[in-house]
């Protein structure tokens, strides 16, 4: 190497042309050669450059070796004692830590007089050191590359020195061509040489310069030796924000410079790379500005606008670099070093559209995958179902979530307001397969949960009339059912279902509903002709009324078919099998459910049915008919909510109550994971032992949740209807839904308000605690506001609006609210809760037969109760899943350390 260095230049520059950067006459020392980083990368390195590396240092393991696949090398404790050792070396690679490339590179200086390049890859070298390294290597006529750099490298001699330019495998990215590469980015200096070959372009030798503040082989050195090396006939260069070193570049071959980082002139403080935090004068608007002029352009290159010269262009989007280079190329009349290798559109290697209807720019189709990750991939597609880790799931959730600033829970996504306006079809499905679902499968869940819901000689029904008779609370009369529900019970119509999935899961099926699918593709031997068809008269008579249904419907599917398909006589567990699987089908296929949850989905339904049908009560319950309906009407034309209310009243709803029961249920399907019934299922599923899912038993988590609510948490909605039925009780209300019933209900809700003041004041005399709280109103979140509302009874409100419907009951807690603030007896208007919008709602629906006689006070006590459970059963079963498919063994319990022991 020439120590009088290259003329033209105030300082010391040795290298003269870019074929001198990197060559197969280099050989070289890596310090701390053992450390994290050259482990991996300097095996890479060596064997791709035919083994230049000489020797390591790394003090302590002196006689030591780094293994590679072109022989090991050797490790000293210091330079000086592997030149001792007879080894020769004119480049030192520096990968020690920011406190010790100062003294690092000054050994290397000091003790071997042939050294000619050093390359520190230490990111935020301190300047004072990066001055005193400059001063040394200026003053013995040295080249250093750095600091903060990947290397350099040259494709043509197939030589890598320090960093990992290429990757693991350069010869894949460092493909012999006619452009250089100068790039403050490590990373990018790779993506740039990919993104080149994909327009057919090679690459010379690429220099990552580093992007510390101290840049020692800059941008002026690359121009110059990029004049000198006739190899290269044009170039990039990759540059970021911050110092001067683009300024009055003396370019003499194209260039497409790449700038980038205008959001950086926005920060206080670098991100990423020390130095690209632009000053004043040095940002990326004005390197920019630099170059433009320097090409001779008035504006950035981009595939709308390619403005570009002989001289080169101005891009700030990466991909725009083949493009641009293209077009300088062909001013300056040559062409790329070979054919294309591909382009740089996107191609997904997966995806999932997840069932929307995506516009074509966004729904991209899925390309091959190169080799192995195509057969990974193809071993992946073979996967049925979501495959969830698992973790403790205690206090957690992956179902349900509550906002704890609105108080407004969503499930999978999915609003509780958002619910409200569902039919209970759609929001059962949801829980379980985490989509809201089509008209077709909104017809087939309705047909396989009502199917369950006539229990005549049901051993269900037995235990649920007897908890009644006992005189239990509703959710225990639901619990003795669901306890009748257990595994031998559904066996056959779950080994069914996963007989269906293990037989179309590989067939290429997407949609359940696919009229062209051939069922001849599909095997079947006797061990599955016997999961379907059977031999009792009685479960073939409620397949045939469930087929019918379906018929009538228009949602027959592929497996509906294929059961029908099968010699022999069907049977009641092979069509529940197949109306499950279809319901599955498509959020299986998008991996938006597991196996586990599709292949117990016709638990859940059973479960659904029982709950429903153990509300009524054993005389209702007969031979093909259940409230006096038969079971073709209940299966055709009954919706679930008209079902649950008559359940409630004992009579079939108008329209309008049948979509106040649902708004109801809607807005009860879950309150958080928190809440003390989701506690009990969850609990339930943590004692069975989710890490060995065959063990749990969903009807017992089911249990666990309704053992889990009482008065308290669950039948609380009463308290609001009694307080309701006390205001009303002196005055005739004929329709609560009649917005012209001629009371004074301002008049009303200023003397109680004018009453409870008082109670208040005398309370406070005596030193009593003063006037019970009041049901409906107020809420420790939503307070504190001169009006305050809870977001939950705005949405009823304004949905009642939209609707053209009306409550009384809620209007009086409307004027209620104001007026205990009008009198002082509140200190802000108080909001109107979500109990006390159920509870006005549920009266308003029930309010004709109570005031008839035919309900008791007792009655609303079991309809409030019952209401919330009908609700709270969708999101327990969300809950269920959840930590059946993601929680761990016991993982539910509270840590000794945490319990307290009190006197």
């Amino acid at each position: 190497m020439n120590k009088k260095g290259v003329a033209g230049f105030p300082y010391f520059v040795g290298i003269e042309s870019l074929a001198q950067v990197a060559t197969t006459d280099d050989t070289i020392c890596v310090l701390n050669i053992l450390g994290t980083e050259s482990r991996q990368v300097t095996p890479v390195s060596h064997a791709y450059s035919g083994g230049n590396i000489v020797f390591g240092t790394s003090p302590g393991h002196k006689g030591e070796v780094l293994v590679t696949k072109a022989g090991s090398i050797p490790v000293f404790d210091s330079v000086r004692e592997g030149l001792d050792a007879g080894h020769h070396f004119n480049t030192g690679v520096v990968y020690l830590p920011p406190s010790g490339v100062r003294d690092g590179v000054a050994e290397l200086i000091r003790v071997n007089p042939e050294l000619a390049k050093v390359v520190i890859l230490t990111e935020k070298v301190s300047i004072h050191d990066a001055r005193e390294i400059r001063a040394f290597a200026q003053s013995n006529g040295i080249d250093v590359f750095g600091g903060n750099c990947l290397g350099v490298a040259d494709s043509w001699n197939q030589v890598r020195i320090g960093g990992a330019l290429g990757g693991d495998h350069p010869e894949e990215s460092l493909i012999k061509g006619s452009v250089a590469i100068y790039s403050n980015s490590g990373n990018f200096t790779t993506t740039i040489a990919q993104y080149l070959a994909t327009g057919g372009w090679g690459t010379t030798t690429l220099i990552s310069s580093g992007k510390d503040v101290y840049i020692h082989f800059a941008a002026d050195e690359f121009a110059n030796a990029l004049a000198n090396d006739d190899r290269s006939r044009a170039a990039v260069m990759y540059i970021e924000p911050g110092g001067y070193y683009e300024q009055n570049l003396n370019l003499t071959k194209p260039v497409v410079a790449c700038v980038v980082g205008r959001w950086k002139s926005k920060l206080t403080r670098a991100v990423g790379h020390a130095g690209a935090m632009g000053g004043a004068g040095d940002n990326a608007e004005s390197k920019e500005r630099w170059l433009m002029e320097a090409f001779g352009v008035d504006a950035i290159f981009t595939p709308e606008n390619p403005v570009a010269s002989a001289k080169g262009a101005v891009v700030i989007n990466i991909a725009h670099i083949p493009l641009a280079l293209n077009k300088v190329a062909k001013l300056n009349g040559f062409a790329p070093d070979f054919a294309p290798t591909g382009n740089l559109a996107l191609k997904p290697w997966l995806g999932n559209n997840q069932g929307l209807d995506l516009p074509p720019e966004v729904d991209l189709p899925i390309a091959r995958a190169i080799a192995p990750y195509d057969l990974q991939i193809a071993r992946l597609r073979q996967q049925i179902g979501a495959v969830i880790p698992r973790q403790s799931m205690r206090d957690s959730s992956g179902a349900t979530r509550m906002d704890p600033a609105t108080q407004i829970t969503s499930v999978h996504g999915h609003s509780v307001l958002d619910l409200a306006r569902l039919p209970f079809e759609v929001n059962m499905a949801l829980a379980l397969v985490h989509e809201t679902i089509p008209e077709k499968d909104r017809a087939l869940l309705h047909i396989a949960v009502a199917a369950q819901a006539n229990l005549v000689g049901d051993p269900a029904l037995a235990a649920a009339d007897a908890a009644r008779e006992a005189g239990t609370a509703p959710n225990l009369v639901m619990a003795a059912a669901a306890c009748m529900v257990g595994p031998t019970r559904v066996e056959r119509t779950l080994k069914a279902a996963e007989r269906l999935i293990d037989l179309f899961g590989a067939s290429g099926l997407r949609d359940p509903y696919d009229d062209s699918f051939d069922l001849g593709q599909i095997p079947v031997d006797d061990e599955t002709r016997a999961l379907f068809v059977g031999t009792d008269p009685e479960s073939a008579a409620h397949a045939r009324a469930m087929l019918a249904a379906v018929d009538a419907s228009g949602s027959r599917s592929v497996f509906l078919a294929f059961v029908e398909s099968l010699d022999g006589q069907v049977d009641q567990d092979g069509v529940q099998a197949a109306l499950a699987t279809t319901l599955a089908w498509g959020p299986l296929m998008r991996k938006r459910i597991s196996r586990l949850t599709a292949a117990t989905l016709p638990w859940y339904l059973r479960l659904y049915g029982v709950s429903i049908g153990s509300t009524f009560s054993a005389p209702r319950h007969r031979q093909g008919s259940l409230a006096d309906i038969p079971e073709a009407e209940l299966l055709e034309r009954t919706t679930l909510a008209e079902l649950a209310f008559l359940a409630l009243t004992g009579k079939k709803p108008t329209d309008r109550e049948a979509r106040s029961l649902e708004m109801l249920m809607g807005l009860l399907v879950s309150n958080g994971p928190g809440a003390i019934s989701a506690q009990g299922a969850k609990g339930a599923v943590s004692a069975d032992g989710p890490q060995t899912p065959e063990r749990v038993q969903i009807n017992k988590a089911m249990v666990g949740f309704l053992t889990h609510t009482g008065f308290a948490h669950g039948g609380n909605g009463f308290e609001g209807m009694a307080f309701l039925l006390d205001r009303f009780a002196a005055v005739d209300v004929g329709d609560p839904t009649d917005p012209d019933h001629g009371l004074d209900l301002r008049a009303m809700a200023m003397a109680y308000a004018k009453d409870y003041k008082k109670q208040k004041a005398l309370a406070k005399e005596v030193g009593a605690s003063g006037p019970p709280a009041l049901p409906g109103v107020h809420h420790p979140v939503f307070k504190g506001k001169a009006v305050n509302y809870d977001p939950r009874e705005q949405f009823v409100a304004s949905t009642m609006a939209e609707r053209g419907e009306y409550n009384i009951f809620h209007d009086y807690f409307r004027e209620l609210v104001q007026a205990l603030f009008d009198v002082g007896a509140s200190r802000y208007v108080f909001c109107i809760n979500v109990d006390g919008m159920i509870a006005a709602l549920l009266l308003a629906l029930l309010w004709p037969d109570y005031q008839a006689g035919r309900i008791t006070e007792h009655e609303l006590e079991t309809a409030a109760f019952t209401v919330f459970l009908l609700g709270r059963m969708m999101g327990a079963a969300a809950e269920i899943d959840d930590h059946l498919n993601r929680g761990r063994n016991m993982d539910t319990r509270t840590p000794a350390s945490e319990c307290k022991f009190v006197t």
